[in-house]
């Protein structure tokens, strides 16, 4: 039985790491249930292309409108092996951090944090404000992870989608439901 994810896509800048995050769930061998805010939907086709979203959801399992709270993943009834947020912007890490389920992507973030579940924000933005840096550790003091998407130098990366891909399998990894995907630095003998 593969393991089941929730991938949520809000609107901050980063729309690569949201495919690269699906591509490696995908790898990883996971069942994905996308939701995506409006706000997500609009960076998707501003910057991946008008494709985007179609290209998004063929590498899901399934996807919720993010108006639907009564979708399946909005209840901590129905087991998944946890969520990611890629990208998360600074007004859905907020709503998380006080719990304001206002729409399916919020809710379902909740119900992981409530269930005790893994939470995994890669949150997109700089430089931070004291409200930022507060809600993040509001999630963090409830158990979520916040991954910001801070590329692996080391790892001599050879462009945009190396360093996307390489942040997604870290939050892939985070999970804990495959092998790790992610490479990691080995000192030069």
């Amino acid at each position: 039985m593969s393991a089941r994810v929730i991938l949520g896509v809000s609107g901050a800048s980063g729309a690569v790491l949201a495919m690269a995050t699906a591509r490696a769930l995908r790898a990883a061998g996971a069942e994905v249930d996308l939701v995506i805010s409006p706000a997500g939907e609009r960076t998707l086709a501003e910057e991946i292309g008008p494709g985007a979203r179609a290209e998004l959801a063929a590498l899901c399992t399934r996807q919720h409108p993010v108006r639907d709270v009564g979708a399946t993943i909005a209840s901590g009834s129905n087991p998944v092996a946890g969520m990611i947020v890629a990208p998360c912007s600074m007004r859905s890490l907020a709503a998380i951090a006080h719990g304001l389920d206002d729409n399916l992507l919020t809710r379902a973030a909740s119900v992981q944090l409530k269930e005790r579940r893994a939470l995994v924000l890669i949150a997109r933005e700089a430089p931070l404000t004291l409200a930022h840096l507060r809600n993040m550790t509001a999630v963090t003091e409830m158990g979520g992870i916040v991954l910001p998407p801070v590329p692996a130098f080391y790892l001599r990366p050879a462009g945009v989608d190396d360093i996307a891909a390489q942040i997604a399998a870290r939050a892939v990894d985070l999970l804990r439901i495959a092998a790790p995907q992610a490479r990691g630095w080995t000192p030069e003998d």
